[in-house]
């Protein structure tokens, strides 16, 4: 299956996206880079949110960033996922910031390939807050290959 379609039977649900106060994904020469995507979920990490939590809000996040990259480029076919940066908001003891963001990438991994096109960068931070009080908040950069 191609990375579009193995998305869609995964049931990610491509919208489309009405322009708003910032562009959600832009592309600049071959590459597509998205804004911050905060899930739905809200709370913080260690202090009423668990790690799988947190996980189920960072595919969550990727996911919305899957459907902003569609909108941009009409298709998630042709693209690499190059770098992935998660944030999450995170109590001081927290440390599993690295797990909670394996659910952005592990998503990434499964529509594009955990050894081809899926294969990133990654960063995993914890911050004191997050816009609107999301549990977790994802951007990503795509190269188009085609």
């Amino acid at each position: 299956m191609t990375p579009q379609q193995t998305a869609e039977s995964l049931g990610i649900e491509f919208t489309r996206i009405e322009p708003g106060y910032l562009n959600l994904c832009i592309r600049s020469g071959n590459q597509l880079i998205s804004s911050g995507h905060v899930s739905t979920a809200k709370g913080k990490l260690g202090a009423g949110l668990t790690t799988q939590e947190g996980y189920a809000a960072a595919r969550d996040c990727a996911a919305k960033i899957l459907n902003s990259v569609w909108n941009a480029h009409g298709t998630l076919d042709g693209l690499r996922v190059i770098k992935v940066l998660g944030c999450v908001n995170s109590h001081p003891d927290f440390v599993e910031q690295h797990l909670v963001i394996n659910g952005a990438s592990d998503l990434f991994h499964e529509v594009f390939g955990k050894t081809g096109n899926g294969y990133h960068a990654r960063s995993a931070l914890g911050f004191v807050s997050l816009p609107v009080g999301a549990a977790v908040e994802v951007e990503a950069v795509f190269e188009i290959l085609s």
